[in-house]
Formats: structure tokens, C-alpha cells, sequence
């Protein structure tokens, strides 16, 4: 079963690269970050590549399970089960410089199974910088230049240590999508994320001494936005700027969709006649848009509208043609931070890292992580 598993791993990098991966010493310990690999699963395969113990809920050991081995984590009664041993939760900590495998990648770090609702949510407890060396790879491209990778660090670095410091989640700090930061533990390692990560160790973005809310996006299609207009408090940091997203493949885009889409998010309006933006931000994002029918007209959220229609921002506009709907649009995402594209156009032209920074969070100031 592991040479299953080693082959999903070495498809994206060599043997001998994931052997170096593993053996690669760790940062210095910096902060655990946790993270939510797995959440509510009803069984999930658990295993380390080197000698692992075995800990119950109040981090007594256990037992002792084999390196290379696969064993199902399952609920039982109101407990986790694995391997024979059942705890309200348990621990895995590989030995030495072993990685875990948590249902289908390997993770630097230990692993926690607890109970949350009928199932298994698994956490991986990972030290911070070790945790960049996959979310780098993840977020970015490996291939862009270093400049460009050392502030996707920097922000990735500075977002987990807010989420950190501010999540109310007593289980987890981050998860592994979109949704905080994309993590894939070994698989999205590469030397150039290594390189990123530690020429920035422990550096982050601050405003008033205090790690700011460091978002970041693919592409915003010209100009990013203030967080306010699309989202509710200003901050001082969060300011529209001009981007240099202009070569970014998302940077302009058009999609044709059914007039049935439409109905995912409303009804009612019978045969739609247009669609009419209602209240936009001041870069053209759409806030609310009227569905104009020939029955009635109704108002929604241009977010709405773009999980309904997948599209890949609210910078867009829509026309009725026939049965279908002609979207074009700008950009990848939310609009608001650093902007990725604009980042790798920047790197390519000698910009600095800590410029590209400055730029995109207008008023923080780069300085080194308190660790606690």
C-alpha cells in the first residue's frame, strides 16, 4: 500500500527529492501553527515514515506504531479508534525527521484525531515556516522569480500568524483552501519555496506593531480595491492601488453561460430581459445586481451571482443573448492585498521584494514575528 502512496508523492518530484524533502532539517522553531487537514471524515488512513507514537487525549503515551504502515483512523462510540487504541482523541508524532501521511499527502509535523460531530477531523500541528515551504509552492508559481516568491512568503506568513492570533475556531487555526491558504504538505515543497521561505524567515507585514490581515489575490484586473467597498471595515493597510496584472492569463475573460443558471439564485422574474448593475465599487466590482424579467425584477449579491455562475470575480459584466448569458469580466478573486500576477510582473522587472510589499499594502512596515 505505501508504494501506492510513495507514487503519488514522486509523480510530481523525483525520488530522491522527496527523500531530501524529508530529511531536510526543519526551521527553528518559530510557533505551531493547526491546521485543518481532514474535517468530519467517517475513516481516514494515518501513518509516518518513521516510528511514530501513539498518545490519548490527555498526551499519555500509548503505544508505538512502525514506520511506512497504514493504519484507518475511525470513530468509535464517542471516541476515535486507531489501531487498536481508542481515546477521546489521539496523537500521532512521527519520530526524528518523519512526515505524517494524513489521508492522501504527506505533512511535516504531528497529527491530532478528534471527534467533531458523527466524525474524524484530523489537525496537523506543523511549525510555522515549515507550513510556508508548502503554502509558497501551493499559492504561487515555483518556477516565478525569487522577489515575487519572498512576498508571497511574507504575506502567507503574516495572514497564518493573524488567523493564529484571532481565530476563534478551538480546533484549528487555518484549513487547507482557498478559504484561509492553500496546503498540500510535501507535494507543493520545492527548492525555490525552501529558498523563498527562509531568505524571509520570521518576517512579516505590520501596522501598529500588530500583524495586518494580510489577503491576497490572483489577479485584480487593472486597479485593487479598498476592503471596505467590498467588504465592511476599512483598514489602513487594505487600499485600492494600481496593479501590473496586465500580463496575468485571467487578466481579461469572457464566459457564456444558460439563462437557467440565473435560477440557482432566483426565481420568479419569468424571462429575463437584462441584467442591470445595481451598486458597484469604485473599480466596477459588482455589489448588487438587478435581474430585470418580464414578470418582475429582483435584486442579488454580485458574489451570489459568481458562486452561481463560477465566475472568477464580481468585476463583470452581463448580457442576455438568446437562451445564454455573455460574461466578460477582469481578474481572479476578491480585488483586495497583494496581487499575485501583479507581483510576478513586478519580480520580473527587478522590483524588490520588500517594495512589492510596500506597494500593495499601503502603510505596514516589514518587521520579524514575536514568537509565543
Amino acid at each position: 500500500m505505501w508504494i501506492k502512496f510513495l507514487l503519488k508523492i514522486t509523480s510530481k518530484l523525483s525520488f530522491i527529492t522527496f527523500l531530501l524533502l524529508i530529511f531536510t532539517t526543519s526551521a527553528q522553531a518559530t510557533l505551531e501553527l493547526r491546521v485543518g487537514i481532514k474535517k468530519g471524515v467517517s475513516n481516514l488512513q494515518i501513518g509516518s515514515s518513521t516510528p511514530a507514537v501513539i498518545k490519548d487525549s490527555t498526551r499519555k503515551t500509548i503505544g508505538q506504531v512502525d514506520g511506512m504502515n497504514s493504519f484507518v483512523a475511525k470513530p468509535s462510540g464517542g471516541k476515535v479508534s486507531l489501531a487498536g487504541w481508542n481515546s477521546n482523541s489521539i496523537w500521532l508524532e512521527p519520530s526524528g525527521d518523519g512526515v505524517v501521511w494524513v489521508g492522501d499527502r504527506w505533512y511535516r509535523g504531528r497529527v491530532l484525531l478528534t471527534r467533531q460531530g458523527s466524525g474524524i477531523t484530523a489537525v496537523n500541528y506543523v511549525d510555522m515556516e515549515d507550513y510556508l515551504y508548502s503554502v509558497v509552492g501551493a499559492e504561487a508559481v515555483p518556477s516565478w522569480p525569487q522577489e515575487a516568491l519572498k512576498a508571497q512568503a511574507v504575506a502567507a506568513r503574516t495572514y497564518a500568524l493573524y488567523k493564529r492570533n484571532t481565530s476563534k475556531n478551538s480546533v484549528f487555526d487555518l484549513d487547507t483552501t482557498t478559504a484561509t491558504q492553500v496546503y498540500k504538505g510535501l507535494g507543493s515543497e520545492y527548492t525555490t519555496t525552501h529558498q523563498a521561505v527562509q531568505a524571509t524567515n520570521g518576517q512579516i507585514m505590520t501596522y501598529n506593531n500588530q500583524p495586518i490581515l494580510a489577503v491576497f489575490h490572483s489577479s485584480s484586473g487593472g486597479h485593487t480595491e479598498n476592503v471596505e467597498d467590498i467588504w465592511t471595515s476599512p483598514l489602513p493597510y487594505l487600499r485600492g492601488v494600481v496593479d501590473y496584472d496586465q500580463t496575468s492569463p485571467v487578466f481579461q475573460w469572457n464566459k457564456s453561460v444558460s439563462l437557467s443558471s440565473i435560477s440557482r439564485v432566483v426565481g420568479g422574474v419569468g424571462n429575463i430581459r437584462e441584467l442591470r448593475a445595481q451598486k458597484t465599487t469604485p473599480q466596477g466590482r459588482v455589489i448588487t445586481m438587478q435581474i430585470v424579467g418580464d414578470r418582475s425584477t429582483k435584486t442579488v449579491a454580485g458574489s451570489e451571482l459568481r458562486s452561481a455562475l463560477d465566475l472568477r470575480s464580481t468585476l463583470f459584466r452581463v448580457s442576455p443573448s438568446g437562451k445564454t448569458l455573455q460574461v466578460s469580466g477582469r481578474g481572479f478573486g476578491h480585488g483586495l492585498g497583494l496581487s499575485q500576477w501583479g507581483t510576478y510582473y513586478l519580480a520580473k522587472n527587478n522590483v524588490d521584494y520588500r517594495q512589492i510589499l510596500g506597494h500593495y499594502y499601503q502603510n505596514a512596515r516589514l518587521a520579524t514575528m514575536k514568537t509565543r
